[in-house]
């Protein structure tokens, strides 16, 4: 068993935009909640609106925390935790402070970090290694997943362009290193088809309806090869370059 080597570093200047006017994006929806509103029910079962903020708040926290390890920081304190949140009967009001506060500091660590610091490794709580620049995107996924999460008005269209392509090579290329029984999948809308298992059936989609369905927020797409799609695994997965393959 083998690791993949790392993918070559983004742009960084660019993920940071794209992760700031992300969050923007996320806590204005928030500021627009009342407190019934949060206590409603979310797309992901048995989660209210509010445990999804509160969840994404949490996550934000345990990002910066990486990045101050990343950079060296001796004020780490204790590794924050992403467990199932509480927060679904809290005044709509603290959560969205909540969730604020804690992009905001997340966005603040993003500015804290020197230029050789975003190769350095760091690991997931789940134990996979990463470099530290490689926690923007993981971030970004769980902002844009849990707007739509949360059933107002943004939904799976509203994915940035740059976010649809990118989550898109990051799992099918997990897939096909583990093998998922998908022969290839085309985004009609970016020009782009992944090969996965030959022999598998094929599926042609916009690219925010294939991520959508990837991600266990929506249906298979309808134009297929096959009758019946296979089933995709849970979601998110770690990279391919990020965990042994055997």
């Amino acid at each position: 068993m083998t690791l993949a080597p790392w993918p070559d570093e983004p742009s960084i200047s660019d993920l940071i935009d794209e992760v700031k006017q992300s969050a923007r994006r996320l806590v204005t929806t928030a500021a627009g909640l009342t407190d019934a509103d949060i206590r409603g029910a979310s797309m992901l079962p048995r989660w209210a609106r509010g445990h999804v903020l509160v969840h994404v708040a949490r996550s934000a926290d345990a990002y910066s925390w990486l990045l101050r390890s990343a950079r060296g920081s001796t004020q780490l304190g204790s590794r924050p935790t992403t467990a199932p949140p509480s927060g679904a009967t809290a005044p709509a009001l603290e959560v969205t402070s909540d969730l604020r506060v804690s992009l905001e500091d997340f966005a603040a660590a993003m500015s804290e970090m020197p230029a050789d610091a975003w190769r350095h490794t760091v690991t997931a709580l789940a134990g996979w290694p990463h470099p530290a620049w490689f926690t923007l995107r993981r971030c970004l996924r769980e902002v844009e997943a849990h707007h739509v999460d949360l059933c107002c008005d943004y939904q799976m269209r509203d994915w940035p362009t740059s976010y649809v392509a990118w989550a898109l090579d990051d799992t099918l290329v997990t897939m096909k290193a583990r093998g998922f029984p998908l022969g290839s999948a085309e985004a009609i809308d970016l020009g782009r088809t992944w090969t996965v298992t030959p022999g598998g059936p094929a599926v042609v989609a916009a690219g925010h309806e294939l991520l959508g369905w990837l991600a266990g927020r929506s249906a298979a797409p309808s134009v297929s090869s096959a009758a019946e799609l296979p089933v995709p695994p849970p979601w998110p997965q770690p990279p391919a370059w990020s965990i042994r393959i055997t």
